[in-house]
């Protein structure tokens, strides 16, 4: 198994959310992605400031989509930064939901088409060829080409997917995937839509990684876990989750209507109040102990990577700590 951790807006400020990425490589984590969520910090941005500030660390922004920033734009942005960290990134690419597309005017009906055009694009500009391109989407001329040689022909690509297709696409196209294990009883139906594509492609699963996403609030004792920042992830992003694995813990998207509609109202407050106890089963809330048995689900489910993300806990900096003593040497 192993480790990264999503650092996301909800934590502090960038200078903290860098703070905590530099913990995070010294305690170990494989990877920190960067939710590209709209109209939230700039995945990119942070990103790079994280790779000048470690050593080891593989930083990727998680949800980077085809539609308001071009592939092309995407490609050079990835093998400048592939430069300067000397091979320490990757890309999640895709979507995790139609809706945040949807704010800025653009229809998603043709995703499939433009995701699958657009990875094939990236790979050729970074294999240094010329991306000439006459697609059902894009339409690139013969000046499309990288005018200094990548650091690696190949940058990890992650997709990012949220329904069946999407998901059975990721395990087609991707080097991994990014799907939600919210909550981690879903795993299971996460990783069977994604193995599908790995084996209509005719991948081989060792090489394939499943990087789960989940949502942690995790402490010493266990307790005064339950936050007001967990809460206020569960509001905001909620109704967003496949209606399929919310049905694992016995809820519906229909659950989260009213914290919907207050988060939509601007009333983040009543949104956080609104949050139930059935709510908060999306999430592995608890001791580092507790922590393990909800990953050793995932693992048994088919999660190669977890993706520690939300509050990580009361003191996020100090969750990265436990994580880092107690959770990632256990499954080492």
């Amino acid at each position: 198994m192993r480790f990264s951790v999503r650092l996301i807006q909800h934590l502090g400020s960038p200078r903290d959310i860098i703070n905590l990425g530099i913990l995070a490589d010294k305690a170990g984590f494989d990877q920190a992605w960067f939710p590209s969520d709209k109209f939230m910090y700039n995945a990119w941005s942070i990103m790079a400031a994280l790779a000048e500030n470690t050593n080891n660390i593989v930083v990727g922004a998680n949800g980077t989509e085809p539609y308001a920033i071009s592939p092309g734009e995407i490609a050079v942005f990835m093998a400048t930064l592939d430069h300067l960290s000397q091979g320490r990134v990757a890309i999640g690419f895709g979507m995790h939901t139609e809706k945040m597309v949807n704010w800025l005017g653009y229809e998603t009906s043709d995703r499939l088409q433009r995701i699958r055009e657009a990875v094939e694009l990236m790979r050729r500009v970074w294999c240094g060829d010329n991306a000439k391109f006459d697609g059902e989407v894009y339409h690139w001329s013969d000046q499309c080409y990288l005018r200094f040689e990548a650091f690696r022909e190949r940058i990890p690509i992650y997709i990012s997917g949220f329904a069946h297709d999407d998901l059975e696409l990721s395990g087609e196209l991707g080097d991994g995937s990014l799907p939600m294990v919210t909550p981690p009883e879903s795993a299971k139906l996460m990783t069977r839509r994604i193995l599908k594509g790995v084996r209509k492609a005719g991948k081989s699963r060792d090489d394939f990684d499943v990087c789960g996403c989940a949502w942690f609030s995790i402490s010493e004792s266990g307790k005064g876990t339950q936050t007001d920042t967990l809460k206020d992830i569960l509001a905001y992003f909620g109704h967003y989750m496949d209606e399929e694995a919310l049905a694992t813990i016995g809820l519906s998207r229909a659950h989260f209507s009213e914290t919907q509609r207050l988060v939509d109202a601007g009333d983040y407050g009543g949104a956080r109040a609104a949050v139930t106890p059935e709510m908060m089963k999306l999430a592995v809330v608890g001791s580092p102990k507790e922590a393990i048995a909800k990953i050793e689900m995932l693992a048994e489910a088919g999660v190669t990577q977890v993706s520690i993300g939300g509050p990580l806990g009361p003191d996020p900096g100090e969750a990265i700590r436990l994580i880092g003593e107690q959770v990632i040497p256990y499954f080492r």
